[in-house]
C-alpha cells in the first residue's frame, strides 16, 4: 500500500487559496461560541459547527489553533453555541475580530447550566460541557456534551457563503 506522500493530491500539493475558494461554495450557518471563565465572558465566531450524536447528545465546533479565545474557552471547560439570526451580522463581525471586550454593547444573559453567555435574540442556543478535544491539522475539534438547549425565536439563519454573509431564502 502506498504511503500518504505517494498519493496524488496529498496535502502538500493543494493550493491554500484554491482550497478556500472551493470549500467556500459550501454554505455554513454562523454561530458564536461563548464561555464564562475567571476573566469574564469570552467568545469567537465559527461557521464550523455540527451535531455529532443524539445518544449521548453531543455537538462539536472547530477552533483554529491560532485563536486567542479558544484557550480561554478550553480552560472554562464549557461552551454555549449561539446560532445567529439573519439580522445579527454585526454580532458575527464583532466575534470574528480580535479584541479584549467583544461583549461590550452585546446583550446577553448567563445560561443556567454553565453560566456561559447566551446572546440576546439568537435563533437557538446549545449549552455544553467540553467532552473531548482532538487536534486536526491547524484546528481543534471540540466536542461538547449538551446540558441544555432552547429555541430563541423562529426566523432565518445568518449564513456564510463564498466569503460573505447572507440570508437563507426558502
Amino acid at each position: 500500500m502506498p504511503g500518504v506522500t505517494d498519493i496524488p493530491g496529498n496535502a502538500s500539493s493543494i493550493d491554500a487559496a484554491r482550497y478556500r475558494q472551493v470549500l467556500g461554495h459550501f454554505p455554513t450557518g454562523v454561530t458564536v461560541i461563548t464561555a464564562h471563565g475567571d476573566d469574564g465572558p469570552v467568545g469567537l465566531c465559527v461557521g464550523s459547527f455540527a451535531s455529532v450524536s443524539l445518544d449521548p447528545p453531543l455537538v462539536a465546533f472547530f477552533a483554529g489553533d491560532q485563536s486567542a479565545s479558544w484557550p480561554k474557552i478550553h480552560e472554562a471547560g464549557h461552551y454555549c453555541v449561539n446560532v445567529l439570526a439573519d439580522d445579527q451580522e454585526d454580532v458575527a463581525r464583532v466575534f470574528a475580530g480580535k479584541g479584549d471586550d467583544k461583549f461590550s454593547g452585546i446583550g446577553w444573559r448567563p445560561s443556567v447550566a454553565t453560566g456561559a453567555p447566551v446572546i440576546h435574540d439568537v435563533l437557538a442556543w446549545i449549552d455544553t460541557r467540553i467532552e473531548a478535544v482532538h487536534q486536526a491539522g491547524d484546528h481543534w475539534i471540540v466536542v461538547g456534551r449538551v446540558l441544555d438547549l432552547e429555541i430563541g425565536h423562529e426566523g432565518g439563519p445568518l449564513v456564510f457563503f463564498r466569503g460573505g454573509f447572507g440570508r437563507y431564502q426558502s
